[in-house]
C-alpha cells in the first residue's frame, strides 16, 4: 500500500509534467506538433485521478484488500489515457513505436499485490487500452490505420501482459513464502521489537484468538559459536529457558505460551506482551523510586522468585532490565520477572546441577553479581538470586549502581571485597531504616547472612511496614501523569505498547 501510494504522487507528477509539456515547453517550440483539447483534457483527468488515489490509499478506512483492487482500477484509468492520447496523436501513417502502456503494465504488475489470474486480466484490458483508442478516434471520423496494423503496432503491449501475470504469479509465491516464514507455531510475526547479539524479539498475533503476544527467536546463524556442539547448548539455553518460566505460576512471571524449532533450526517461543517499562528504562527516564514505590515492586519481584525458588530454579540474571513494570488490565505498577535463560535446576536429593552457561563463560550481570558466582563456587544457590535482587532495591532507590567503576573487573572486585555504602546515604530521597536494613541485607558477602531464599525476603518486605502508602491508586495517577499513552482504553489484545518498550530482555 506504501508502494501504491507512493506510485500514484509519481503518476499525478508525471502527468502535470506532461500537461506543462503540452501547455508550455511544445507551444515554444516553431512547428511542434500542438496538443488537442481532447489530449489536455484527458491529462487533466489523470491529474485529478492520481491525486485521488494517494489520497484514498493513505487515509481511506478500508482494508487493503479493498485498496489493492481499486489499485487495478486506477490501472485501467491511466492505460484509457494513454490509449485514448496515443490515438489522437496517431498520423495516418503510423510509424512503430512502444507505448508508454506497455511501460505502464509492467510497473503496475511490480506494486499491486493482486492473483496472477486478476493481473492477466486486468493488464490484457490495458494492453488492448491503445486499440480501443484507436477505434475511439475512428468514430470521430479520422483516418485511422486498419485493425491489423494496429494490432501488430501494440503486440508489446500484450507481451508486457503476459510477462506482468507472471511476475504476479511469482511474486505471490514468494508473498506466501514469506507468510511462512512469519509463522511460529500458531502466531505470525508482525512487527520486530529488538534485536541482540542472539536473539529478535518480535510482536505477534495468533492466528484464530484475539491476543498479541512477543515471539522470541534465536537462529544458529547468528550464534557465532564455534562448533555445532556449542550451537546445541546456546540452543539448548533457550529451550530451558521457556520450559523453566512455563513451568512457574506466580501472576509476577512473564507467561510463556508456546515454544518450539522450526525445520531452519530457529528456536522460538512466546510470551505475552507487556506494556510499561523495564526498571532499568524506568529509573533511566524518571529518575529513583520513592521508598514505599520500591516495597512495592520489590514484593512482587520476590514473589515470582519465591515460586521459582520452591520448584527448585535458580534465576542468576535479576538485573533491572530482567523485571519489567507494567500495566495489566485495571492494575498497574504489575511487576514481571522475565528471561531465566541463566537458570540453574538444582536436583532434589543431589548434589547434581544442571546449568546452560558455556565453557569459558561467566553468567550473570557483574554490577549484579553475587560474590559467591563472581568467585566460581559450585554450589550458588537461590541466595545469589537474593543478593541480585538486593543490588535491583539499591538501584531504584538510589539511582545509582552498589558500585560505580569504569570496568567490569573493578565491577566484580568490589563485590567480592568491599562494603556497600548504605543506600540512604547516596540519595536525598528519604529511605526508612527497615528498608535500608533489608536492602544491606540482602548485600551479605556470606551467603549465610543474607535471607536464604526469595521467600524469606518476601516476608521481610511485607514486613516493612513504614512503607505502605504506595498502592494502585497512587500507581494509576503516576503512569497517567508520567506514561499517559499506556493508560488509554483497553482493546480485545490490551493497550497498544508503544514501539520503544521491549517486553523481553534480550541475549547479549
Amino acid at each position: 500500500m506504501q508502494r501504491l501510494g507512493l506510485f500514484s504522487a509519481v503518476a499525478a507528477g508525471l502527468w502535470t509534467f506532461g500537461l506543462l509539456l503540452d501547455l508550455v515547453f511544445l507551444r515554444a517550440v516553431p512547428g511542434a506538433f500542438a496538443p488537442s483539447a481532447m489530449v489536455q483534457t484527458i491529462e487533466l483527468l489523470a491529474i485529478t485521478a492520481a491525486a485521488g488515489m494517494y489520497v484514498y490509499v493513505r487515509y481511506a478506512p478500508h482494508s487493503a484488500r479493498t485498496k489493492a483492487e481499486v489499485g487495478l482500477g486506477f490501472m485501467l484509468v491511466n492505460t484509457f489515457g494513454i490509449g485514448v492520447i496515443n490515438a489522437w496523436q496517431m498520423l495516418p501513417d503510423p510509424v512503430f513505436k512502444l507505448s508508454w502502456n506497455a511501460v505502464a503494465i509492467l510497473i503496475f504488475s511490480m506494486i499491486v499485490p493482486t492473483t496472477p489470474r486478476k493481473m492477466l486480466v486486468v493488464a490484457m484490458a490495458s494492453a488492448s487500452m491503445d486499440p480501443f483508442g484507436v477505434w475511439v478516434r475512428s468514430l470521430t471520423g479520422a483516418q485511422v490505420p486498419a485493425l491489423l496494423t494496429v494490432l501488430v503496432l501494440y503486440l508489446p503491449n500484450y507481451a508486457c501482459a503476459a510477462v506482468a501475470a507472471t511476475m504476479a504469479a511469482t511474486f505471490e509465491r514468494l508473498g506466501r513464502r514469506l507468510r511462512e516464514a512469519q509463522d511460529l507455531g500458531s502466531y505470525r510475526l508482525v512487527e520486530l521489537l529488538g534485536h541482540g547479539g542472539m536473539g529478535e524479539v518480535w510482536r505477534a498475533e495468533h492466528h484464530l484468538l484475539a491476543r498479541r503476544a512477543a515471539v522470541k527467536i534465536v537462529k544458529p546463524e547468528v550464534l557465532g559459536t564455534g562448533s555445532a556442539e556449542d550451537t546445541r547448548l546456546v540452543l539448548r539455553r533457550f529451550e530451558r529457558e521457556a520450559q523453566a518460566t512455563s513451568s512457574l505460576s506466580s501472576p509476577h512471571t512473564v507467561q510463556v505460551y508456546d515454544y518450539g524449532i522450526t525445520d531452519q533450526g530457529t528456536f522460538y517461543y512466546v510470551m505475552e506482551l507487556l506494556s510499561g517499562r523495564d526498571m532499568d528504562s524506568l529509573v533511566r527516564e524518571f529518575g529513583p523510586v520513592p521508598a514505599d514505590r520500591t516495597i512495592y515492586l520489590l514484593r512482587q519481584a520476590a514473589h515470582s522468585l519465591a515460586d521459582a525458588h520452591a520448584r527448585g530454579l535458580v534465576h542468576r540474571d535479576i538485573k533491572p532490565a530482567n523485571i519489567y513494570v507494567c500495566r495489566m488490565g485495571l492494575e498497574y505498577d504489575f511487576v514481571k520477572v522475565l528471561d531465566f535463560g541463566l537458570v540453574k535446576v538444582r536436583q532434589p536429593g543431589t548434589q547434581v546441577q544442571e546449568t546452560l552457561q558455556t565453557v569459558d563463560h561467566t553468567t550473570g550481570t557483574p554490577a549484579f553479581m553475587a560474590p559467591e558466582i563472581i568467585l566460581g563456587e559450585a554450589d550458588v544457590d537461590r541466595r545469589a538470586d537474593v543478593y541480585a535482587l538486593g543490588c535491583v532495591a539499591y538501584y531504584l532507590l538510589t539511582g545509582q549502581l552498589v558500585f560505580e567503576v569504569d570496568t567490569p573487573m573493578k565491577m566484580l572486585l568490589r563485590h567480592v571485597q568491599e562494603k556497600p555504602v548504605p543506600p540512604s546515604m547516596r540519595t536525598e530521597l528519604p529511605i526508612p531504616k527497615e528498608l535500608d536494613d533489608l536492602v544491606m541485607a540482602c548485600l551479605e558477602k556470606n551467603p549465610d547472612d543474607r535471607p536464604q531464599d526469595a521467600q524469606a525476603l518476601f516476608r521481610m518486605a511485607c514486613g516493612c511496614i513504614s512503607c505502605e502508602t504506595w498502592n494502585g491508586e497512587r500507581a494509576r495517577s503516576w503512569w497517567e501523569t508520567h506514561l499517559p499513552e499506556l493508560t488509554g482504553p483497553l482493546t480485545l489484545g490490551g493497550p497498544d505498547p508503544a514501539p520503544r518498550e521491549v517486553p523481553v530482555s534480550l541475549p547479549s
